[in-house]
C-alpha cells in the first residue's frame, strides 16, 4: 500500500505544479483534476470493449463475457476506488502530520493555506478537504443550513448520478450495432464504486465528482470517434457448438454436387458443408386429368411437388367470400374437375395472370395464377415458384395451397388477400410514421429471411408487391420471378429482373442477385413508405431509372427526419458486403419497437372497417 500511496502522492504533486487559484483554494481544484484523471479509467475500459467487439461482433459467449466482466470490475470499480481511497488518505495524513508520501514541502505548504471566498470557517485547505464531514454525514446529519444541504445534495448526489449516466452512454456507444445488456458489466461496478465512497470526506468527493463528470463527457466524444464494428463482423454467424455425440448416419440421403442444384426442386435440399442432400419426394405429382404433360417438360423439369387432395392438407381454413351470389355463377374450369369458379381478374403481369376464384370444394376464396404461354420453361418456372412459396412459413408472406392443371397450363392456388398495395395506401393516407415503418420493415425482413432460409430470392420487392389488408397488416406477394440461389437456367438472356426504381445497384449492373439485394430492395420500399418517393427519386422512364441504379447514383430522397435514417443509409449501401443482414435489421427494429412500447405485429396503415369497405 505504501508504494501505491507514493504513486498517488506523486500524481497529486504533479497536478499541483500549476495550481488553479480559485475559490476555495488551489488544493480543492487539484482534487478536481485528480477526479478528471481517474474518470479515464471507465473510458479506457469502454475503449477495450469497443476494440474487442471489432473482432467478436455480437458473439457474447462465456469467455467474452468473462473478459467484459473483468474489464468492468477492474476499470469501473477497483482502479478508481483504490485511487480515491489513497487520495483521501494522503490528504488526511498531510493535514494531520504535515507530511505524506509523494508530496513536497511546497505541496504541504499549500495544504496549510487558508481557504478563500468566505470559507474561513473551514480553516486550512487541508482541513477543508480532510477533516470535514463524510459523505454520509453531510447528507444525513448536516447542520450547515438549507443552502449547505442543497450544495451537498447537488454535488454528492446529482453530479454522481450524471457521471453514472455518462458512463452508461459510453457503454452504449461501445456496444453499437448490438444488444446493450453487456453494458451492465461496466456501469454496475461504477455504481458500486460510487456507493463505496460514502465513508470518504464530503468536500473532497464533491470536487472529485465535478472533475469526473467533465472528463466523462469528453470520453463520450472520444468513444464516438472510435467507430462501430463492421457489418461483416456483426453479421458473422455464431460458431456452432460441438455436438455431444455425432448424429446417426442417414443412409437414405444421397449427396449431390452443388453444380447439379438447378436440376432439383428448391426447398427440398439442405446444405451441410459443401454438399446438398436430397430429401426424397414420397410420391410424384399426378395431373388432375389424363392428358400427359409435354415430353420436354417431363424430361427437363424438376420433379413437381405432390398436390393437396383434402382439407386437412391445405394451409389455411376457409374464409368469408368477398363477392355476392351472382358472381359465383362464373364458368367452371372443367380441367380442374370443376372445383374452382372464376370470379374476376385481379392482375396481369409479365409472368402470369391472377384471378379471384372460389374453391367450391372448401367454400373459400383463393387467388389463381396462370402462365400466359404454356411452354415447358414457363411451367417449370411456375412449379419452382410454387415449391419456393410452399416451403416458406411466415405470417406476412403469401401462402400456396395447391397446384392444378388447366388447358392453358399449370395454375398455382394461393391465399387471397383482400387489401390494397402499399403504394396505394401511401397515396391514400400519406407517408408512414416511424412506428409503422418499423413494423413494415421488421415483418418484411422476417418474411424475406424465411424465404432465404429455403434458398429462395424474391428479386422484386417493391411497394406494388406488398399488400396491406383491411387490418392494416402487410403481406409480401408475387414471387413470380423468385428463383433458388444459383438457378439461372430458365431465365431468358437479357431479361431484366425487377423494377428499376427499387433495383439494387449490383442487380442493375447485371451482377448476381443475393440476399443482400433483397435487403436493399426492402429498405428502398420502407424509404418509399416514409417519403412517398423511391430512394433515388422518380425518373422520366424505366431506362434512365435502370442507368441510375447501375451507376450507383446517391440516394437523394431519404427520410431525413426519421429515427430509422441511419439504418436506412446502411441498408442502402451500394456495396452488398457493407449492408446489415435482414436478421440484423429485424433484431434492431424489434428492439426499437419494444423500447417505444410497440409490438412487431400491428397495423402499418389506417385500419379499414367492414362498414367503410362496403361504402366503396
Amino acid at each position: 500500500m505504501g508504494g501505491l500511496a507514493q504513486v498517488i502522492g506523486s500524481m497529486l504533486s504533479w497536478l499541483h505544479l500549476y495550481p488553479i487559484n480559485l475559490c476555495p483554494g488551489t488544493w480543492p481544484w487539484t482534487i478536481t483534476l485528480a477526479g478528471a484523471l481517474l474518470a479515464a479509467s471507465p473510458v479506457f475500459g469502454a475503449i477495450l470493449v469497443a476494440l474487442i467487439r471489432k473482432g467478436t461482433g455480437n458473439q457474447y459467449d462465456t469467455p467474452v463475457l468473462i473478459v467484459f466482466g473483468g474489464i468492468g470490475v477492474l476499470f469501473g470499480f477497483l482502479v478508481p476506488w483504490l485511487a480515491t481511497t489513497v487520495v483521501s488518505n494522503v490528504v488526511n495524513e498531510a493535514a494531520t502530520n504535515g507530511t505524506a508520501l509523494g508530496l513536497t514541502r511546497s505541496d504541504i505548504h499549500g495544504l496549510n493555506q487558508a481557504t478563500t471566498c468566505g470559507l474561513s470557517q473551514f480553516g486550512s485547505q487541508g482541513d477543508y478537504l480532510g477533516h470535514g464531514h463524510t459523505v454520509y454525514e453531510a447528507l444525513i446529519r448536516s447542520t450547515g443550513g438549507g443552502f449547505g444541504i442543497a450544495v451537498y445534495v447537488t454535488t454528492l448526489i446529482g453530479v454522481p448520478v450524471l457521471c453514472l449516466l455518462t458512463v452508461m452512454v459510453q457503454q452504449r456507444i461501445a456496444l453499437r450495432r448490438g444488444p446493450r445488456w453487456p453494458g451492465r458489466l461496466m456501469w454496475l461496478p461504477v455504481l458500486a464504486f460510487m456507493v463505496a465512497t460514502v465513508p470518504l470526506e464530503a468536500n473532497l468527493m464533491a470536487h472529485f465528482w465535478i472533475g469526473f463528470l467533465v472528463a466523462s463527457i469528453a470520453g463520450v466524444v472520444l468513444l464516438s470517434m472510435l467507430g462501430a464494428p463492421s457489418w461483416g463482423v456483426i453479421n458473422r454467424a455464431p460458431k456452432p457448438k460441438p455436438a455431444a455425440s455425432p448424429p446417426p448416419p442417414r443412409p437414405q440421403q444421397t449427396p449431390y454436387p452443388e453444380s447439379s442444384l438447378a436440376a432439383y426442386p428448391p426447398g427440398l435440399y439442405q446444405k451441410p458443408g459443401d454438399l446438398y442432400r436430397k430429401v426424397p419426394d414420397p410420391e410424384p405429382y399426378r395431373p388432375q386429368h389424363n392428358t400427359p404433360l409435354p415430353r420436354t417438360l417431363v424430361e427437363n423439369a424438376p420433379p413437381p411437388v405432390r398436390p393437396s387432395t383434402g382439407a386437412g392438407q391445405l394451409a389455411a381454413t376457409p374464409g368469408p367470400l368477398p363477392f355476392g351470389p351472382r358472381e359465383t355463377t362464373a364458368v367452371l374450369w372443367n380441367s380442374a374437375n370443376g372445383r374452382f369458379r372464376r370470379v374476376r381478374q385481379l392482375g396481369h403481369g409479365g409472368f402470369g395472370t391472377v384471378w379471384l376464384a372460389k374453391d367450391t370444394q372448401l367454400d373459400r376464396t383463393v387467388a389463381l395464377k396462370f402462365a400466359h404461354a404454356p411452354d415447358p420453361d414457363t411451367q417449370a418456372r411456375m412449379l419452382r415458384e410454387a415449391r419456393a412459396l410452399a416451403a416458406v412459413h411466415h405470417p406476412n408472406c403469401v401462402r400456396v395451397y395447391d397446384i392444378i392443371e388447366d388447358v392453358d397450363g399449370l395454375g398455382i392456388v394461393m391465399e387471397y388477400i383482400d387489401g390494397q398495395m402499399l403504394q396505394e395506401a401511401v397515396a391514400a393516407h400519406g407517408p408512414l410514421d416511424d412506428v409503422a415503418a418499423a413494423r413494415l420493415w421488421a415483418t418484411m425482413a422476417g418474411a424475406l429471411a424465411a424465404a432465404h432460409e429455403q434458398g429462395v430470392l424474391h428479386r422484386d420487392v417493391k411497394p406494388a408487391n406488398i399488400l396491406v389488408d383491411h387490418n392494416g397488416l402487410p403481406h409480401l406477394i408475387d414471387f413470380g420471378i423468385a428463383r433458388t440461389k444459383g438457378d439461372a437456367t430458365l431465365t431468358a438472356v437479357g431479361m431484366m429482373m425487377g423494377t428499376p426504381d427499387f433495383l439494387a445497384p449490383e442487380t442493375a449492373a447485371s451482377g448476381t442477385a443475393t440476399p443482400a439485394s433483397d435487403a436493399w430492395q426492402v429498405a428502398a420500399t420502407v424509404s418509399y413508405g416514409l417519403t412517398g418517393q423511391p430512394p433515388r427519386g422518380h425518373r422520366s422512364n424505366p431506362m434512365s431509372a435502370l442507368m441510375a441504379a447501375a451507376q450507383r447514383l446517391p440516394n437523394t430522397h431519404l427520410p431525413d427526419r426519421s429515427r430509422h435514417l441511419n439504418l436506412l443509409r446502411q441498408a442502402l449501401d451500394p456495396e452488398p458486403a457493407r449492408r446489415p443482414t435482414l436478421t440484423t435489421v429485424h433484431r434492431e427494429l424489434t428492439r426499437w419497437l419494444a423500447g417505444a412500447g410497440h409490438t412487431e405485429q400491428g397495423p402499418v396503415t389506417v385500419v379499414t372497417t367492414a362498414a367503410s369497405r362496403q361504402g366503396h
